[in-house]
C-alpha cells in the first residue's frame, strides 16, 4: 500500500475544499472593534462598519453612491405640507430570531430613538417627529412636527435601523436585525462571524458567511493581508503601504471617497477657545497638505469647512484658513496670549489621528502652542471626550453622511453655540425646494468657517485592499459600512 500516494491525494483533496470554502465565505480585516452591537444607542461608527445592511435594517437605506433607496418600507406617501409620511411595510419580512416584522416594530424603534431617555448617539434625527402610529400591520404613519427636507435622508442612518421590543435586552451582545446575514458569534478582542440569513426578504447573499478580523496594528494589518489571511481590509490604516498591493496581481486598491470630514475638535467653550480670535489663530497654524502627506501619503482632501467636497453643494472654504503661521501668532497676540499657551490633545486610535497628531503637535508648537499629548482607545475618547467634554483638542474624522446639522446642537462635544446657526438648520429642516436647500446649505459651510468653530483638515479617503477575485466591495463610503450583501468571489 502506497501511503505516500494515500497522503498526498488526502492532501489534495484537503485543499481543495478548503478552496472550494474559501469562495463561500469572506474574512474582512477592520482596524477598529465595536463597543458593542446596537448601532441605535452607541456613537462608535464601528459598529454600523460590521452591521449596517449585513444585519441591521432601516426603512431606507444608503447605496455606494449615497444616493436612497427604499429598505424595509417598499413605498410611502407624502402629504401636501410635508407633515404626513405614510410607509407601506414590505410582506413576509421577518427577523432572525423567526419573529415577523410588522408595524409595531417601527413605532417601537422611532418612538425609541426619540424617548427622553434614548442613548440614541443621533438623537436630533427624530427631534421633528410628533407621532407615530400603526395604521394596520403593513402601515406606519409618521406625523412631523415641522416639515423636514431631510427625512427620508434620516432614515437611512445607521441610528435608525428598525429593531424589535423582543431582542432589545440582548441586543448589545447578540444582535437581531433583518438583514441578509445573521448574526453567529463574536470573539471579543479576535472577531465577529456572520453567517448567511436564508429567509431574507430580498436578494440572498451570495456569500454563506463572513467573519470580521479587528487588527488595530498598521503593520499587522499589511502583514494580514499580505499572508492573505484576510481577503479585504476595509479602510486599510498604512496608506504608505498602497504601492506595494498596487504592484501585486493578488490584489486591487479601492480608492475612493467618504463622508468623513477629518478635523481638529475644539472644545469651543473651554478657555481660550471660547475666543473666535485663538480659534482663527488655531486654524492659520495649521498646514493641511503637509498633514495628509506626512500623516495619509497623500491620500485626502483639504476641506475649509465641514462638507464633502464630492457634495454638489460644497463650498471650496480652505482659504479662510490658509496656513499662515505669522498670522495665527499675531492673532494670538490680539487675543492676549502673545506667548502662546498649553492645551491638551486627545487622540483616539486610527492613523489619520495618531499620526496627524504628532504633525498638528510640530505646527502649533511652532506658533506657540504647546499640547499635551494623550493616546485613548475608542472607549476612553467617547467617554472623555465625546461625553465628557474634557479636552481642549481632538482629532476625528465625521463618518455620518451630511452632517453639518451637528453645529445646531449646544450640547455636542464641541459645543458651539451660535443661534443663528441654529436658526438656519430649523430653515432648512423647514424646505424642501432644492435650490432654496442648496443655497441654505451654502450658507452654513461659510457661517462655521468664519467662527473658525473647528480647525477643518481634509476629507478621509475611502481606502481598501482587497484580493482580486472578491466582487462587489463599496469603493466608496457614503456611511460608516462594509456592506457584504451584494460581495461574491470571482474565478
Amino acid at each position: 500500500m502506497n501511503f505516500r500516494k494515500i497522503g498526498t491525494a488526502a492532501a489534495l483533496t484537503a485543499l481543495l475544499a478548503g478552496a472550494a470554502q474559501a469562495r463561500d465565505e469572506v474574512i474582512v480585516g477592520l482596524q477598529l472593534e465595536p463597543p458593542h452591537l446596537d448601532p441605535t444607542s452607541a456613537a462608535a461608527g464601528a459598529i454600523d462598519s460590521v452591521l449596517y445592511a449585513n444585519v441591521f435594517e432601516g426603512l431606507t437605506r444608503f447605496m455606494s453612491d449615497g444616493s436612497i433607496t427604499p429598505g424595509l418600507a417598499e413605498s410611502w406617501d407624502i402629504s401636501e405640507d410635508g407633515l404626513v409620511y405614510t410607509f407601506k411595510l414590505r410582506s413576509g419580512v421577518t427577523f432572525h430570531d423567526g419573529t415577523t416584522l410588522d408595524a409595531g416594530d417601527v413605532k417601537f424603534s422611532l418612538d425609541r430613538a426619540r424617548a427622553e431617555d434614548s442613548q440614541n448617539a443621533q438623537k436630533a434625527l427624530f427631534a421633528d417627529i410628533d407621532t407615530v402610529e400603526v395604521v394596520d400591520p403593513q402601515t406606519v404613519r409618521v406625523t412631523l412636527s415641522q416639515p423636514n427636507g431631510s427625512f427620508l435622508f434620516n432614515m437611512a442612518w445607521g441610528d435608525a435601523v428598525i429593531v424589535a421590543p423582543e431582542s432589545i435586552d440582548g441586543i448589545k451582545q447578540t444582535p437581531i436585525g433583518t438583514g441578509a446575514f445573521k448574526f453567529s458569534d463574536w470573539v471579543q478582542g479576535d472577531r465577529i462571524e456572520l453567517v448567511k440569513n436564508p429567509d431574507y426578504w430580498g436578494d440572498p447573499a451570495k456569500l454563506e458567511s463572513a467573519t470580521f478580523k479587528f487588527i488595530s496594528d498598521p503593520t499587522a494589518a499589511f502583514a494580514a493581508v499580505m499572508a492573505e489571511d484576510v481577503h479585504v481590509f476595509s479602510a486599510f490604516p498604512a496608506p504608505e503601504n498602497l504601492p506595494q498591493f498596487e504592484a501585486d496581481p493578488r490584489f486591487q486598491v479601492l480608492v475612493g471617497s467618504t463622508e468623513g470630514e477629518t478635523i481638529l475638535s475644539t472644545n469651543n467653550k473651554m478657555p481660550p477657545f471660547d475666543n473666535v480670535k485663538v480659534r482663527q489663530a488655531l486654524a492659520h497654524a495649521i498646514d493641511r497638505q503637509a498633514i495628509i502627506d506626512g500623516a495619509m501619503f497623500g491620500y485626502g482632501t483639504p476641506i475649509g469647512t465641514h462638507f464633502a467636497p464630492h457634495n454638489p453643494d460644497y463650498v471650496d472654504l480652505t482659504e479662510m484658513s490658509a496656513y499662515d503661521p505669522e498670522k495665527s501668532k499675531a492673532l494670538l497676540a490680539e487675543a492676549g496670549f502673545p506667548d502662546g499657551f498649553t492645551t491638551t490633545l486627545k487622540l483616539p486610535p486610527p492613523s489619520y489621528a495618531r499620526r496627524g497628531g504628532e504633525i498638528i503637535a510640530a505646527q502649533l508648537r511652532e506658533v506657540g502652542i504647546q499640547t499635551e499629548i494623550t493616546n485613548l482607545e475608542w472607549p476612553q475618547w467617547l467617554e472623555e471626550v465625546f461625553r465628557g467634554k474634557d479636552f481642549g483638542l481632538t482629532i476625528v474624522s465625521h463618518t455620518e453622511p451630511a452632517d453639518i446639522n451637528i453645529y445646531a446642537r449646544p450640547d455636542y462635544y464641541f459645543q458651539y453655540d451660535n443661534p443663528a446657526f441654529q436658526e438656519l438648520m430649523t430653515t432648512l429642516n423647514n424646505t424642501t425646494e432644492p435650490d432654496e436647500r442648496s443655497e441654505l446649505l451654502q450658507q452654513a459651510q461659510r457661517m462655521i468657517s468664519e467662527d473658525y468653530v473647528n480647525g477643518y483638515l481634509f476629507q478621509l479617503a475611502a481606502l481598501s485592499v482587497a484580493n482580486v477575485k472578491v466582487q462587489g466591495l463599496w469603493a466608496n463610503a457614503p456611511t460608516q459600512a462594509t456592506d457584504l450583501t451584494g460581495v461574491y468571489w470571482q474565478d
